[in-house]
């Protein structure tokens, strides 16, 4: 039997919320939940689930996991694509993120956000593609550590 996802709204927020503290302290500015930037021509607004107050950081969370079984979950990784196509339309001058919940499987030799970049990492143009660990709160950009 497939798992209750009406908790899913609710773990996303707790987990943007956690991604929110560990940015804020990595990149030493407070960030906004939710906020609209316009975006595209003619502009239409977009909120971005994470922009600092700043507004020199801006990024999406995706609290997403393998499947029970270890497989790819294909359309949450057509979600990620469309943060970064979202993203993308930011100007290069801002940091522009996807914050990643980590997420391993045993079937898996890699987590869930290091599979992202090593397949899609020809459209990131840029999109960093971050990694929190819930349980220790460390925070790991997908290709080097940051803290």
């Amino acid at each position: 039997m497939p798992a209750d996802n009406r908790l899913n709204p609710g773990k996303g927020r707790a987990f943007q919320k956690l991604a929110a503290e560990i940015l804020s302290r990595h990149f030493d500015v407070e960030f906004r939940l939710d906020y609209p930037i316009p975006i595209g021509n003619p502009p239409k607004e977009h909120r971005f689930d994470l922009v600092s107050i700043d507004s020199r950081y801006m990024g999406e969370c995706k609290s997403y996991s393998w499947t029970e079984g270890g497989n790819i979950p294909s359309a949450k990784m057509g979600f990620v694509n469309e943060a970064v196509f979202y993203l993308s339309f930011l100007p290069p001058e801002i940091v522009r993120f996807v914050v990643m919940r980590k997420d391993t499987h045993p079937r898996r030799r890699e987590s869930l956000a290091d599979y992202y970049y090593r397949t899609y990492h020809h459209l990131l143009n840029g999109v960093l593609i971050l990694e929190v660990d819930m349980g220790s709160g460390k925070l790991r950009e997908i290709g080097r550590d940051v803290g």
